[in-house]
């Protein structure tokens, strides 16, 4: 249980950098308009939504690891 608590912190990192990433890819494909922003703005902020679920649900289970 040690070992996915020192680990576990980690990929909750990657998992925000995802969701900025996405959020960052879809704020800029809004601005810039175009074929691109109507092809995939709106699957850019499903998968950001998809990947902040994620991300809170790695987190929950990294507060009920390290509560004991």
């Amino acid at each position: 249980m040690e070992t996915l608590s020192a680990v576990f912190p980690y990929v909750i990192g990657l998992a925000l950098a995802a969701v900025v990433a996405a959020l960052a890819a879809g704020i800029i494909a809004m601005v810039r308009g175009g074929a691109f922003n109507k092809k995939y703005a709106n699957k850019l902020m499903r998968l950001r939504v998809g990947l902040q679920a994620l991300a809170l649900v790695l987190f929950a289970l990294f507060m009920l690891a390290v509560k004991d």
